[in-house]
């Protein structure tokens, strides 16, 4: 039998190319890609989407691949700044097209895990960022990760390179990044009728959880 392997998509950042939110998105799919998934990343730039709205139906074509590439993924990671003690703009505005997949057979992001992670200035508005982030995931019939990284960037977490500086930080990337490529394979093992695979994933699961 041909391995599954998982596909997983990065959505975030800052309309700034480089910033430390799209730096930690970037970590994450890396550790998936370690973890043996493929991966493809939407960010910064390129999510400066027109402001959603139900009453147009035409998307612009940076719109249109994301949710193309959310809906062949098995996981997704979302990212975003904390703004004012929440979401940034841009990140909800991205999430907001998400509703394109209200008459999905997966309709949003049903059957997906999803890793938040939140970048702010400070702790407080990291905890009420990544409190939002889970918010809309559920609203989107996600399912949140039992980790989520909160990263405060009044300190800094990656080089230039996109290395991570600070320990911790890491570890909590490389679980959250497990975490969601681990469901994705519990996930396509029930559809394939595999309760061995899926009881081999979810003892894995239990062992990096500690």
């Amino acid at each position: 039998m041909k391995e599954f392997v998982p596909f997983i998509v990065g959505v975030g950042g800052t309309s700034r190319a480089g910033s430390s939110t799209e730096l930690a998105l970037r970590f994450a799919l890396s550790a998936a890609e370690r973890a043996g998934a493929k991966t493809a990343l939407v960010a910064g730039p390129e999510l400066e989407f027109p402001m959603y709205s139900t009453d147009r139906s035409e998307r612009c074509d940076t719109a249109s691949e994301m949710i193309a590439l959310l809906r062949r993924c098995h996981g997704v990671f979302v990212a975003s700044p904390g703004y004012h003690g929440s979401v940034s703009g841009l990140i909800k505005n991205a999430l907001d097209y998400v509703e394109d997949m209200r008459n999905d057979e997966a309709v949003y992001l049903d059957g997906r895990a999803v890793g938040c992670i939140a970048c702010a200035f400070g702790w407080q508005a990291t905890g009420s960022t990544l409190a939002a982030l889970r918010s809309i995931v559920h609203a989107l019939r996600g399912w949140p990760t039992p980790m989520g990284v909160a990263i405060n960037s009044s300190t800094r977490a990656f080089d230039t390179e996109g290395r991570c500086l600070d320990a911790g930080v890491e570890r909590q990337l490389e679980l959250l990044a497990n975490q969601v490529v681990d469901f994705a394979r519990m996930r396509a093992a029930v559809g394939n009728g595999g309760e061995s695979v899926l009881n081999g994933q979810a003892k894995l699961m239990q062992r990096r959880l500690g």
